[in-house]
C-alpha cells in the first residue's frame, strides 16, 4: 500500500502524467503528423509542469527562507568551523533558490562578514547546483532515487570543493575590495509578520519566473526537438554511457551556457529518453548550473585568476567523476 501511494505521488502529482495524457487526448482530435503532435505535446506538457512545480516550490522555499535573511545566516554560519561548517554552508545552499550569478552577491556578503573562505565556496557550489526544487523536478523525470543521489553527490562536491580551497589557504586570492567591505552582520533583523512572509514568498515566485521563463521556453523547445526529431541512434553514438568521452564532452559543452536547472531539465529529459547516459546528462546539468560562463565572469570580479582557475578545475573534475559514477552504477537506481 505504501509503495502504491509513493508511485501515485511520483507519477500523478510530481510527474503529472495525467496532464500529459490529457494533452495527448486533446491533440488526437487534430490532423497532425506524429512528429508534430509529439513536439507540441512535449512542449505544452513540460512548460505547464515546470511552471506549476516551480511556483509551488519557490513559494514554499521562500517562506522558509524568510526566517533566515542574510544577516541572520551570517551569524549562524560564523559560529561553526571545520568540516561541520562546510556541511552547514552546503546545506544552506539547498534552501536558496539562486542561479550561479545570483549567488555571488551573497558570497561577497559572507566573505566580507569574515566567514571562512571554505564555507563561502561550499555555499557558492551548492546554491545553484542543489536545492529543494531540483530534488522535486529531477524526481519528476528520473525518479526519486536518482534525484536523491544527485542532491547527495552535489552536496559532497560542495563540501569537498570548499574544504580543499580552505585547506590551501587561498584567501590571498580574493580581491581587496571584498575583504574591506564593511559587514552589516550586526544589523538588527526585522521581524516579518505571517502576511509579510506570504507577500515576500509570492514576490519571490514572480521574480524567479521573470528571470527564468525565457530559459524554460528555450530549454523545452530544444527538448521537444531532441525528443521527437533527432534519432535515438545519434544520441547513443555521441552521448551513450559506453562512450568514454561523453561525460567530459557534456561537462565542457555546458560551461558556456547560462541557465538553471529549470531550463536544462527539458533538454536532460529528452536526452534521457533518447538513450544518453544518466551520468552524462547529470554532468551536463551540473556544468550549466554551477559553471556557466556569465557567472564565471562575475566571479572573476571578486576573486583573482589563480583562485578562479582552481575553482573551475576542481568543480569540473568533481562533475566528471560524478558523471562516470552514475554511468557505471546506474543499475543501483533502477
Amino acid at each position: 500500500m505504501i509503495k502504491s501511494i509513493f508511485i501515485f505521488i511520483q507519477d500523478q502529482i510530481i510527474s503529472m502524467k495525467w496532464l500529459n495524457t490529457l494533452i495527448g487526448n486533446i491533440l488526437s482530435n487534430f490532423s497532425l503528423s506524429d512528429t508534430m503532435k509529439g513536439v507540441i505535446q512535449f512542449f505544452i506538457y513540460d512548460v505547464i509542469k515546470i511552471f506549476v512545480l516551480l511556483s509551488v516550490l519557490i513559494f514554499c522555499i521562500s517562506y522558509i527562507q524568510s526566517y533566515f535573511p542574510p544577516e541572520r545566516t551570517k551569524k549562524i554560519l560564523s559560529r561553526f568551523n571545520g568540516i561541520s561548517a562546510n556541511i552547514l554552508a552546503a546545506l544552506f545552499g539547498t534552501v536558496t533558490p539562486f542561479c550561479s550569478c545570483s549567488s555571488i552577491p551573497l558570497f561577497i556578503g559572507f566573505t566580507s562578514a569574515g566567514i571562512p573562505i571554505s564555507m563561502t565556496f561550499s555555499f557558492l557550489i551548492s546554491s545553484p547546483l542543489v536545492d529543494l526544487a531540483s530534488l522535486i523536478l529531477l524526481s519528476s523525470v528520473f525518479g526519486m532515487k536518482i534525484a536523491i543521489a544527485y542532491v547527495v553527490v552535489g552536496l559532497i562536491l560542495a563540501v569537498v570543493g570548499g574544504t580543499v580551497i580552505g585547506k590551501l589557504k587561498m584567501e590571498k586570492y580574493l580581491e581587496d575590495f571584498v575583504k574591506n567591505i564593511q559587514s552589516n552582520a550586526d544589523i538588527e533583523i526585522a521581524k516579518m509578520t505571517k502576511k509579510e512572509r506570504l507577500i515576500y514568498s509570492k514576490n519571490q515566485v514572480l521574480q524567479t519566473i521573470k528571470k527564468v521563463y525565457l530559459y524554460i521556453f528555450i530549454g523545452v523547445g530544444i527538448g521537444a526537438f531532441i525528443h521527437n526529431v533527432i534519432p535515438a541512434e545519434w544520441i547513443d553514438t555521441i552521448l551513450g554511457k559506453n562512450n568514454w568521452y561523453s561525460v567530459p564532452l557534456a561537462s565542457l559543452v555546458g560551461i558556456p551556457m547560462y541557465a538553471d536547472i529549470f531550463g536544462t531539465l527539458p533538454i536532460a529529459e529528452s536526452l534521457f529518453y533518447k538513450g544518453a547516459g544518466i551520468g552524462t546528462i547529470l554532468a551536463f546539468m551540473m556544468s550549466v548550473t554551477a559553471l556557466s560562463l556569465p557567472s564565471m565572469i562575475m566571479l572573476k570580479k571578486v576573486v583573482k585568476l589563480p583562485l578562479l582557475i582552481f575553482f573551475v578545475c576542481i568543480v569540473t573534475l568533481g562533475i566528471i567523476i560524478i558523471g562516470y559514477l552514475f554511468n557505471n552504477f546506474y543499475f543501483l537506481f533502477v
